[in-house]
Order: structure tokens, then C-alpha cells, then sequence
């Protein structure tokens, strides 16, 4: 019984991985540029020449990559908000994360004027500030909340009302800022808000993939005390699980964690939420591997939604934030009404 228990959990995870290698694949293949399976082989490995092979490493390439990372990075960070807040509406996005990221790119935007128009588009000239404005920004929030836990001794759903009031605090501030903005420090605040997997290059993934990699390897090796903690308080300390340095260092890393993609990416709301719960449905809640299933079908979520937002309305590309919240509202309702039965 616990080998079939096992089994069907692995058969799932691998279900997953080939549909995320064709989702790639097919990635690669669409677009206002077609390419055949052949030319995209043929680039990769070095024997491909011209447009074929600026598209696919400067262009299709980088932003898949980026899906994957990110859409592991959110998912994981969701899961383990969940789990440590034990609330199954806690996220990166609906604890305030994404919203101190964007207050934080809005008051470099007006402060230093880092947008720019070019040919009707919205250009930054320099990302890197806008960037380090939004990570900052991101843990704010963050830092407030696990200050108050500390010191105040807030409850989980405490934290959780906690994230709500500076998601809050933060859309006022950004509004605040937007309302002394001109019409380009404007557009460019709104086009930040849009979350783009196409602004990450080789140089902003090999950072996004480390913080990733080192994160998620950091939270399966606490799987076992995050599964203590789902069986509640008491049985996790009669296990010798120390709660509270649990609870705030994954906490603090789940944050960096978002914070990093959001800083680069934008708003890309609600793949935290919605994703460890549809792996829950599937496989339950057994954080051996719940972690990195939610990984892998975070990833294969938000590159599909990225492709159908690339070539939906081909060849202007819709951010992939906006699919993304439109999935995630629902179950986001969904999950209201079966905690309100």
C-alpha cells in the first residue's frame, strides 16, 4: 500500500516533467516567427545560423527559462506560506509581497525618472534601480510582518490579516505616488506593474535560477518538520520541531524568494495560491513531495499560460500577469466559499 502510495506520486511528478519538455518545445516552435522542431534542434545544439538562432537564444529561449524558474520559485513559496501560516489563502500575492514591490518601483520611477518613450514604448533605462527599489520594497512588508510575529507574538491568521493591511498600506502609497506622477512617469509605473517574462536576460536568470535553486533545496530539506506542522502546534514541539524558527526562517526565505522574481519579473499574482492546491487535489498533502511537484507544475502553468499569451493576439504579446490573475481569481473564490461550508 505505501510503495503504490509512493508510486502513483512519482508516475505524477514524471506526468508532469514530459508535459513541461513538450510545453518547451512547443514554446520554442510558435510565434510571429514559426520554426519547425528541426531548426529549433539545430540552433540549440550550435548548428544554426542567423535569425533562427538570435530568436531562439536571445529571444524564445531565456523567456522560457524564466517561466520555469519563476513559475517554480512562486508555486514553492506559496506552498510553504500555506504551510507555515497554515491558512490556505496565504501567498506571495496576498500577503503584500507584490504590492511593497511595486510601491517600490513606482518611487524610483518618480524619484530618479528612470522611463523612457521609444517608437510609442516604455523603456527603462535603468532597470537595475528600478530593480533594487522593488526587492527592497518586496521585504518591507515582510519584515514588518515578521517583526510584529516576533515581538508581538502574532498568531498565523494574524500574519495573514497583517499581509492584508500592507498590501493595503502599499496600494495607498502607490496611488499616492501615481498621483503626482506626469504621463510617461505614469505609463511606466503601469507597464512595471505588468508581469513580463520577456525583460529577464542570461544575466538576471543565472541569479533568479541560484536564489531559486538554493531556496527550494532549503525547503525540501525541512520537508519533514513542515509536514510536523500540518498535523498542528502541539505534535510538531512533541516531535522536538523548534515552531517558531521554523515558521520564521521559511518565512523570511519564501519572501527573498518571491521578492527576487517579483523585483525582475513584475506582478505575477496568484501562481502561489492556486498551484498548491490543485497538487494537493492530485497527490495531497505530503510535503516530500508536494514541494517539488508544486515546483514542476508551477512551472509548466506559467509556461503555458506565457506561450498562449505570446501568440494569442500574435504579434503583440499580452503580459502573462494578466492570464495569470484571471485563473487565479476563481480559485481564489473557490477556496473562500469551501472555507466559509
Amino acid at each position: 500500500m505505501y510503495k503504490q502510495h509512493i508510486k502513483k506520486r512519482i508516475i505524477f511528478g514524471l506526468f508532469l516533467f514530459l508535459i513541461l519538455i513538450v510545453s518547451a518545445i512547443y514554446s520554442l516552435c510558435v510565434g510571429d516567427y514559426q520554426l519547425t522542431i528541426s531548426q529549433v534542434l539545430s540552433a540549440i545544439f550550435g548548428h544554426e545560423a542567423g535569425t533562427v538562432n538570435l530568436i531562439i537564444w536571445n529571444i524564445r529561449l531565456p523567456r522560457i527559462i524564466t517561466a520555469i524558474i519563476a513559475g517554480s520559485s512562486l508555486a514553492v513559496a506559496g506552498a510553504v506560506m500555506q504551510c507555515i501560516l497554515r491558512n490556505p489563502l496565504a501567498s506571495p500575492f496576498t500577503i503584500g509581497i507584490s504590492h511593497g514591490a511595486m510601491f517600490g518601483a513606482s518611487l524610483a520611477i518618480i524619484l530618479f525618472g528612470f522611463g523612457e518613450m521609444k517608437s510609442g514604448t516604455v523603456f527603462f533605462n535603468n532597470p537595475y534601480m528600478i530593480t533594487m527599489f522593488a526587492f527592497f520594497g518586496a521585504l518591507i512588508g515582510v519584515v514588518v510582518i515578521l517583526s510584529l510575529a516576533k515581538l508581538r507574538g502574532l498568531t498565523p491568521e494574524a500574519m495573514i490579516l497583517a499581509g492584508v493591511a500592507m498590501s493595503s498600506l502599499f496600494t495607498a502609497g502607490t496611488m499616492l505616488i501615481q498621483y503626482f506622477a506626469n504621463d510617461l512617469q505614469l505609463a511606466s509605473m503601469v507597464y512595471w506593474t505588468f508581469g513580463d517574462l520577456g525583460r529577464a536576460g542570461w544575466e538576471e536568470i543565472w541569479i533568479l535560477l541560484v536564489v531559486a535553486l538554493s531556496s527550494i533545496v532549503y525547503f525540501i530539506y525541512k520537508r519533514w518538520d513542515y509536514n510536523a506542522l500540518e498535523a498542528g502546534e502541539e505534535t510538531a514541539k512533541s516531535l522536538g520541531v523548534n515552531t517558531e524558527r521554523v515558521r520564521l526562517i521559511g518565512m523570511l526565505i519564501a519572501s527573498l524568494l518571491t521578492a527576487v522574481n517579483v523585483a525582475f519579473l513584475g506582478i505575477i499574482g496568484f501562481v502561489g495560491l492556486i498551484c498548491p492546491h490543485i497538487v494537493r487535489i492530485f497527490i495531497g498533502g505530503d510535503y516530500r513531495f508536494l514541494i517539488p511537484i508544486s515546483a514542476l507544475f508551477g512551472a509548466v502553468l506559467l509556461l503555458i499560460a506565457d506561450t498562449f499569451a505570446r501568440t494569442i493576439i500574435s504579434p503583440l504579446i499580452l503580459p502573462v500577469g494578466i492570464l495569470t490573475s484571471f485563473l487565479g481569481a476563481p480559485m481564489f473564490l473557490y477556496l473562500l466559499i469551501r472555507m466559509y461550508r
